[in-house]
C-alpha cells in the first residue's frame, strides 16, 4: 500500500475565480489535511467549465498522491464537477440508486417536491462510489486517477462549508492513507513592526531552502510570522532541532516577536494586561472603534478592558471629552495634532478609571488630506496612571483599510512597549510605515 504524503486542493466555480466569493474551503482542507500528515502542495480554483476542470484533474494527479475538490455537485447545467471526473478517469456517468434515493428523501423529509434535475446529483463515474451527504441534497464522488502503475485518489465534495466539512470528516478521512511515519509539525512565530525582508536578513542561513527544519515568512495584516517546519518521523531528535530553530528563529526576531501559532496582537496585549492585573481603555477617532473591537474579540478581554470611546466628530471630542473647539478652529493645531491625540489619551483614561488609555486620530483617507496632513498622517498616544505619557506620529501608506489597520495595531505596540518596560522601536522617531 503507497502511503499519500501530498495532496491537492481543487475549487471549483466561476463565483471564486471571478473573486466574487471568498474560498475558505481550501484553508479548511490544507490545515485538516496536515494534521493528519498530509501536505497540501497545490491549491487551484477552476471555472465552471468542463475542459479546465478535466485537465485540472490531471494535471494535479501528475504531481499529488490524493486530490480534493469541493464545489461544482448541484444540479444545474454549471455544476460539471461530475462529468469532469468521469472524463478524466476515462469513465461514464451512471445513476446511484442510493443516492438518488438519499436526494429525494432529503427533498420528502421537507414536504418538498424534488425538481428532476436533481436527479442529476445522484451520478457518478462507473467505477467509482457516491458520498452520503447529511446535510444536503449533493453527494460527494470518489474516484481514481491511473498514474503509471499508481492509482490516484479523487474526493469531490460539496461547496457549502455546513455540507464539506461533515463529509470530509465521515467520508474522506477514513480512506486516507497517510504514513505513519511522516508527521508534519509546524510553529509559527509572530513579529509586528519589522518588514518581512528586514525579518529575513536577521534571519540569515536559517532561511536557506535546504535548511531543517524549514524556515519561512510570511506578511498578513501588519503581522510578519515565521513558520517553522518539520516533515518527517517526530521523534526526540526531531523535537530537538524543532526547539532550537524555535528559540533561533526567536532571538534573530528579537523585540519584534510577540506570540507564537494562534496568538493574535491583541491576544498579547490583554494577557499582558492580566498579567499585571491592570486595564486598558480606548479613545478612537478616525479607527473608529477598530481597536476597540480587536480588543473584544479576544476571549476574556473583559477582565482587562474598561470601555472605548468613538469621538469621530470634533463635536464629540469636546462633548465626550470637554477638549476645547478653539482647538480645531483655523489656526489651531486641529483634530489630528499631537495636542488632541494627547488629551485624548489623558481625558479618556480618566473618564473611564482604566490603568491605561490609548488614542488614535488622523486622515484615514482617500479624502481629507493636506500638504501638512496628508493622507496616511495619524497621532498615536498612550497614557497611564503612572503619570506616564507617549505620543506619536506615524504616516501609514495604502487604502483606508490598511491605514486604519496599522493605527490600530502600533497604538497595541505602544502599550506593549510600555507593559515590558522595553524600548521598542516604534518609540524611537516618529515612523513612516
Amino acid at each position: 500500500m503507497k502511503f499519500q504524503k501530498t495532496a491537492a486542493i481543487m475549487s471549483v466555480g466561476d463565483e471564486l475565480t471571478l473573486g466574487q466569493t471568498l474560498d475558505t474551503n481550501s484553508k479548511w482542507l490544507a490545515q485538516r489535511l496536515l494534521e493528519v500528515g498530509i501536505t497540501a502542495r497545490i491549491h487551484l480554483t477552476v471555472a465552471d467549465e468542463l475542459d479546465a476542470q478535466r485537465a485540472a484533474f490531471k494535471q494535479l494527479s501528475a504531481t499529488c498522491d490524493v486530490i480534493v475538490c469541493t464545489g461544482g455537485l448541484g444540479p444545474t447545467a454549471d455544476d460539471l464537477t461530475r462529468e469532469a471526473l468521469a472524463l478524466a478517469t476515462d469513465d461514464q456517468l451512471v445513476i446511484d440508486e442510493v443516492s438518488q434515493s438519499q436526494v429525494q428523501a432529503w427533498f420528502t423529509s421537507r414536504g418538498r417536491v424534488m425538481a428532476d434535475i436533481n436527479n442529476a446529483q445522484a451520478l457518478r463515474p462507473s467505477r467509482g462510489m457516491s458520498l452520503p451527504n447529511l446535510q444536503g441534497t449533493a453527494p460527494g464522488l470518489y474516484a481514481s486517477i491511473t498514474r503509471g502503475e499508481e492509482q490516484v485518489g479523487v474526493f469531490c465534495l460539496p461547496g457549502p462549508p455546513r455540507e464539506m466539512i461533515p463529509m470530509f470528516e465521515a467520508q474522506v478521512l477514513p480512506r486516507l492513507r497517510p504514513d505513519p511515519d511522516h508527521q508534519v509539525q509546524i510553529r509559527t512565530l509572530h513579529c509586528f513592526g519589522i518588514g518581512e525582508s528586514d525579518l529575513a536578513m536577521r534571519l540569515g542561513l536559517l532561511m536557506e531552502r535546504n535548511h531543517r527544519p524549514l524556515v519561512g515568512t510570511t506578511a498578513s495584516g501588519g503581522v510578519v510570522s515565521i513558520r517553522i517546519r518539520h516533515e518527517g518521523p517526530m521523534d526526540d531528535d526531531a523535537v530537538r532541532a524543532l526547539s532550537g530553530v524555535e528559540r533561533a528563529c526567536q532571538k534573530a526576531a528579537g523585540e519584534y516577536y510577540f506570540g507564537t501559532d494562534d496568538s493574535s496582537f491583541a491576544m498579547t496585549i490583554v494577557r499582558l494586561l492580566q498579567e499585571r492585573a491592570q486595564t486598558l481603555a480606548t479613545v478612537e477617532s478616525c479607527t473608529g472603534g477598530l481597536l476597540a473591537a480587536m480588543l473584544t474579540d479576544v476571549p476574556g478581554a473583559s477582565t482587562v478592558y474598561a470601555g472605548g470611546l468613538v469621538v469621530y466628530s470634533n463635536e464629540q471630542k469636546h462633548a465626550m471629552l470637554n477638549i476645547s473647539l478653539e482647538r480645531f478652529a483655523p489656526g489651531g493645531p486641529g483634530a489630528v495634532s499631537a495636542e488632541t491625540a494627547g488629551d485624548m489619551a489623558l481625558c479618556g483614561r480618566e473618564k473611564l478609571g482604566a490603568t491605561h488609555a490609548l488614542s488614535i486620530t488622523g486622515v484615514a483617507g482617500p479624502g481629507g488630506g493636506s500638504k501638512a496632513k496628508p493622507v496616511g498622517t495619524v497621532w498615536i498616544s498612550r497614557a497611564s496612571s503612572d503619570r506616564t505619557a507617549d505620543t506619536r506620529c506615524f504616516e501609514f501608506s495604502g487604502d483606508r483599510y490598511n491605514i486604519r489597520l496599522w493605527a490600530a495595531m502600533c497604538a497595541m505596540a505602544m502599550l506593549r512597549y510600555k507593559l515590558l518596560q522595553i524600548d521598542g522601536p516604534l518609540l524611537r522617531q516618529s515612523v513612516r510605515v
